[in-house]
């Protein structure tokens, strides 16, 4: 990696707070344009540069999305570079965007939901870790970075609220409902010793080596549980926040509510979840109503 990148990197870092996970993107895409330069630096680099670099991703079927967030990481490499008087012009400004559409995300039923919940062998520590961990998620809506950094001192089970430390470092107190609190207390009470006996660590969910999981543990989990369960829906990290933030907008829950429980610093972020909802009303009514 170029010192051009790792002191974009850095200085990000210093003046954002980026999260790792921001800044490990930034490092992969800055590094995918430094490779398609062929040895050019990134401050030398001209539009036409660029654009051949762009060119070149739509040949090899890279997805617009990817794409645009490629080119954003690129402009915000020119404009600290433009700000901090190392160059004069940004090249990438002559570069338009890849228009994306705004998919929606996959949603699951409450009744899915419920047949996710109830996967989990909660005979087992890690069983009932999961189902505790599971029971959260979806009583919470928290980002999966969220959950698994969660420690437990974060949990007040008296005033059944998590305190979350969000993207930007922005805190937040999310509401758990009385089911989840529920399976928290026999988590803690009962499997999480057993699972901690190894290490003593602040999180609040334990590896079964008694280290904080991981991203990649619970994907595996959900993916597993989403199987046992019979659900043949694709399953992302995401699932249940999704389904989190539009069950509580098809019962009636304000949308700036939601906003501020999911940590959405845009209020258009968390309207694309109304859209969610209008569709399943529609998919409803096509089904049921003899004019449908």
């Amino acid at each position: 990696m170029s010192d051009d990148i790792e002191r974009f990197l850095e200085e990000m870092w210093v003046e954002k707070a980026l999260s790792d996970n921001t800044l490990a993107a930034y490092r992969r895409d800055l590094t995918d344009v430094a490779r398609r330069l062929q040895g050019k630096r990134l401050p030398d680099a001209s539009t036409a540069d660029l654009a051949e670099c762009m060119a070149a991703r739509y040949q090899e079927g890279l997805k617009a999305r990817s794409t645009a967030r490629w080119l954003s990481c690129l402009r915000s490499y020119y404009k600290q570079a433009i700000r901090k008087g190392r160059m004069d012009s940004d090249p990438s400004r002559g570069i338009s965007a890849p228009k994306l559409g705004r998919p929606l995300p996959g949603v699951l039923s409450a009744r899915e939901v419920d047949q996710l919940l109830a996967a989990p062998d909660i005979d087992q520590p890690v069983g009932l870790r999961d189902r505790a961990m599971l029971e959260l998620l979806y009583a919470s809506g928290l980002r999966i970075s969220e959950l698994v950094t969660l420690p437990i001192v974060a949990l007040n089970v008296r005033q059944g609220v998590v305190r979350v430390v969000g993207k930007g470092d922005r805190e937040r107190l999310v509401p758990v409902g009385a089911v989840a609190l529920g399976w928290l207390r026999r988590y803690v009470d009962n499997a999480r010793p057993l699972l901690s006996y190894r290490h003593q660590t602040a999180a609040l969910l334990l590896s079964n080596r008694g280290e904080a999981m991981t991203r990649q543990n619970f994907w595996y989990a959900i993916k597993r549980y989403a199987e046992i369960a019979g659900i043949h829906k694709v399953i992302s990290p995401h699932t249940l926040r999704h389904a989190f933030a539009t069950h509580l907008l098809d019962n009636g829950a304000d949308l700036r509510a939601v906003q501020m429980m999911l940590g959405h610093a845009d209020l258009s972020t968390t309207q694309i979840y109304t859209h969610v909802a209008q569709a399943r009303l529609k998919a409803l009514h096509a089904k049921h109503h003899p004019r449908g």
